[in-house]
C-alpha cells in the first residue's frame, strides 16, 4: 500500500494539472470502490474549482471552492493517470478540467476510495479523525518520540506504525528509519534509549524526504500521475534485502515477521534488545 512519500508524490503531480482549474465533467463508471462512492459525486464536483491540493497521512486531499474536500485513498493498486491515451476498464472515475486535461482514477483491485466531505469538518472524517501528528510537520520531533516510547511494552516498530501516534508511516520507511537509528524492530518502546531516540528523530523525516525526492518507491503498482516510476527502492538499506550485506558492516540483512509483516534489519547494527 502506498505510504506517505508515494501519496505526496501523487498529490504534487496533480497540483500543476488541477490547481485553480474547474471540473467540467466528472464521470463515475461504477457505484463503488472499496466503499460506495459519494452520492451524486459527478454532479457535486462539476463546476467546482480546485483551490488546494494536499495530503494527510496516506490520504490525498483536494479542496474546492464549494467548501467540499475530496478525500482520496489509493489503496493497494490505485493510480491517478493524467491524460491517458484511452480510458480502460479499471479507470473507474474520470475527471475533466477546463484546461482540457483528463485524469483517471485507475484501481484494478478496487481497494482505494473516494469520499466528499465538508472542508470545515474534514479532520473529523472517520478516515482522518484519529490520525496522529505528521512526521514532516512542526509537532514531530524528539520530544514526541520520547513520550510515545516511554513505559510502552509494544515493539518500537509497532509503535511507529500506529497511525494514531504518527501519521503516514508504513512498513518500508519504518524499517529504513529504524536501521539508521540502530534500533532493533522488536525493541520494546520502554527500552529504546535516549541516544537511539535522538538518532531516530531526524532519521524519520530524512528517509521520507529522500523518498519524496526520488518519487517514492515502486515495488508493484505505484507511479506518479505522469506515469513516472519511483526509484527510492534502489536506495533501500535493509527493506527487501534479506541475505544481502549491510552497507555499514557487511553482516547479512535479516528478516523476521511481526504482526504478519516482514521486518528487515541488520543484526549487528541493530542488536536485539536485552529483556
Amino acid at each position: 500500500m502506498p505510504e506517505l512519500p508515494e501519496v505526496e508524490t501523487v498529490m504534487r503531480g496533480l497540483e500543476p494539472v488541477w490547481q485553480g482549474q474547474v471540473f467540467t465533467r466528472v464521470v463515475a463508471h461504477r457505484p463503488d470502490l472499496r466503499r460506495p462512492l459519494p452520492e451524486g459525486l459527478g454532479q457535486r464536483l462539476t463546476g467546482a474549482t480546485v483551490v488546494r491540493l494536499g495530503r494527510r497521512a496516506k490520504y490525498g486531499l483536494i479542496e474546492t471552492d464549494r467548501g467540499d474536500t475530496l478525500v482520496l485513498h489509493l489503496g493497494m493498486s490505485g493510480r491517478m493517470r493524467v491524460d491517458p491515451a484511452d480510458i480502460g476498464k479499471h479507470d473507474h472515475v474520470v475527471f475533466e478540467t477546463g484546461n482540457g486535461r483528463v485524469v483517471a482514477f485507475n484501481d484494478a483491485r478496487r481497494f482505494g476510495s473516494l469520499d466528499l466531505v465538508a472542508t470545515a469538518q474534514a479532520d473529523q472524517h472517520p478516515l482522518l479523525a484519529s490520525i496522529g501528528p505528521e512526521p514532516l510537520g512542526p509537532d514531530f520531533g524528539l520530544a514526541l518520540l520520547a513520550r510515545m516510547f516511554a513505559n510502552r511494552l509494544a515493539p518500537a516498530k509497532a509503535l511507529l506504525l500506529d497511525q494514531r501516534l504518527i501519521a503516514g508511516l508504513g512498513n518500508i520507511y519504518v524499517c529504513e528509519a529504524l536501521y539508521r537509528a540502530g534500533i532493533h524492530p522488536e525493541t520494546p518502546g520502554a527500552l529504546v534509549t535516549p541516544a537511539q531516540v535522538a538518532r531516530l528523530a531526524p532519521a524519520i523525516p530524512a528517509v521520507l524526504m529522500e523518498a519524496i525526492a526520488a518519487g517514492g518507491s515502486t515495488l508493484r503498482d505505484h507511479a506518479a500521475p505522469d506515469g513516472t516510476l519511483g526509484y527510492f527502492q534502489k536506495d533501500f538499506a535493509v527493506y527487501g534485502r534479506e541475505g544481502a550485506d549491510c552497507g555499514l558492516c557487511a553482516t547479512p540483512v535479516a528478516r523476521i515477521v511481526q504482526s504478519g509483516r516482514s521486518s528487515f534489519f541488520c543484526p549487528t547494527c541493530q542488536p536485539a534488545p536485552r529483556i
